[in-house]
């Protein structure tokens, strides 16, 4: 029985819970510090070619979180549907959704490298760079962004190992492309023996052959995984699973860009303050994503483990599970807050000679110290909502909570009230703390999970079959799920 299955279980005491939430939680908390690891190596070799190459890659990564998002919403689509389909002992239905995910990121990959082949420096433009970065901007982000197949794969081949309970996987190929992705950074932007300084070009290559290795790796992984049954006469189009996959995938893409927005709407107040105050809280919004790395692995677990149970209709163990792991990961976060608090202005010197920026780093970080625990349960919260089927209420909750609490609070504290930067990071945490309240309560209250959508006579009678013995219960059940 493997490590997902055993969450099925009625009866585990408390502290074997734990263990398997350890076990699942782990992996995918490495490998998030590995890609937050490698976005500091970046941006440090890229950052010894030139400014204008540093605005160039900032600008592209505008863009690419758009991207993100979409790779992202297919992903859990995929992820929230086959966790349901295995608490169902459907494996049939999982190796189903994973084919369709396949497909979708096929064509969404293909249709975005279109986009980006005839369209890139229109889009680069928008942005308003200067011509210099704009030329830069425009390679950069066509050799990362022409083979968006490779990105979107990525996302999903990933999402697909974490649906069957493997995480470890998906960790083993994030690392190795990461290791990947630096060698190839320091070979081609700097030159060695007979490869001649590539620069930002050179950068923009390693991060595809990075890809490309990562991919190659999750499809082994995928083909060596016996709970996934992948057969080339079952690869068709299937329009009914594709909407189905969207209108989970969706929400939770357009939670990432409603934050994405709202911190365009908040960010004119920051730079109101002044561009050392600006600079600070860039900063320590870098520093702080060191403990985002834990929440965010721990909310990976939560959207497998309660996907599991809600598929087994085991609501209350999916309840305590929900719980138990937003305190556990709570635990954690408290740790990362002390370490903000006392080493935040330290950590600032490595960004900034200016004492008077580090000052403010320090402060930010102090006040973000307090709010991790909250931070913890409103991304571990997020992921369990996932799993319940439930995307669009942390969407609504995210688009009210950065465009309005987040935003009148920064204007108060930070402007009308003078505070500076502690009056931003406060408004932060304000926010935080409400959304994870209400997340919480709504749990507490019992209304976080979304019932399936009931489906036709037909495949009701396809669906009703033992997953035991794969016996039909009624007479004509063809189990084709």
């Amino acid at each position: 029985m493997s490590i997902a299955d055993r969450t099925l279980q009625e009866g585990l005491r408390t502290s074997e819970k734990i263990k398997i939430v350890l076990v699942l939680a782990m992996p995918a908390v490495i490998e998030n510090f590995f890609q937050t690891l490698l976005g500091f190596v970046d941006t440090l070799f890229i950052a010894q070619v030139g400014l204008e190459e540093v605005t160039a890659v900032g600008v592209t990564n505008a863009i690419l979180a758009i991207y993100f998002a979409v790779f992202m919403a297919i992903g859990v689509g995929v992820n929230v549907l086959m966790v349901n389909a295995k608490g169902e002992g459907n494996d049939r239905r999982a190796s189903k959704i994973a084919q369709q995910g396949m497909i979708q990121a096929v064509i969404v990959g293909l249709f975005l490298g279109f986009i980006t082949l005839f369209f890139a420096e229109n889009l680069i433009r928008l942005l308003g760079v200067e011509p210099e970065v704009l030329q830069l901007a425009t390679v950069y982000f066509q050799i990362l962004a022409i083979p968006s197949i490779v990105m979107a794969l990525m996302f999903v081949l990933s999402s697909i190992l974490r649906g069957t309970g493997d995480t470890k996987s998906p960790m083993k190929a994030v690392i190795i492309a990461n290791v990947v992705n630096m060698v190839f950074d320091y070979l081609l932007i700097f030159g060695f023996l007979f490869i001649p300084p590539l620069g930002i070009v050179g950068a923009a290559i390693a991060g595809v052959l990075a890809r490309v290795v990562g991919v190659g790796m999750l499809l082994y992984y995928v083909r060596k995984n016996d709970s996934i049954d992948l057969k080339k006469k079952q690869f068709r189009f299937n329009l009914q699973d594709q909407k189905n996959l969207l209108g989970l995938g969706a929400p939770a893409a357009g939670e990432r860009l409603a934050m994405r927005i709202g911190q365009v709407v908040y960010f004119g107040f920051i730079v109101a303050l002044g561009t050392s105050t600006f600079s600070a809280h860039q900063i320590a919004g870098n520093i702080e994503t060191f403990s985002y790395m834990i929440a965010y692995g721990f909310a990976a677990a939560a959207t497998i483990i309660v996907g599991r149970l809600v598929g087994a209709k085991q609501y209350e163990q999916a309840k305590s599970y929900a719980k138990l792991i937003a305190l556990i990961s709570a635990g954690f976060m408290v740790f990362m807050g002390i370490l903000l608090f006392i080493f935040g202005e330290w950590m600032g010197s490595f960004f900034t000679d200016d004492l008077v920026v580090q000052a403010e780093i320090g402060t930010a970080l102090k006040i973000a110290a307090f709010f991790q625990p909250f931070l913890a349960i409103l991304l571990i919260l997020t992921g369990a909502f996932q799993g319940a089927r439930n995307t669009k209420f942390p969407m609504y909750l995210t688009t009210v909570g950065m465009w309005l609490i987040r935003t009148v609070f920064v204007y108060i504290l930070a402007i009308q009230l003078e505070l500076g930067i502690a009056g931003v990071w406060l408004a932060i945490g304000i926010d935080i703390v409400i959304r994870a309240a209400v997340l919480w309560y709504r749990v507490e209250t019992n209304r976080w999970i979304k019932p399936e959508k009931k489906r036709s006579h037909k495949e009701e009678l396809r669906c009703h079959c033992d997953p035991q013995t794969k016996q039909a219960q009624v007479s004509g059940c063809v189990n084709n799920y």
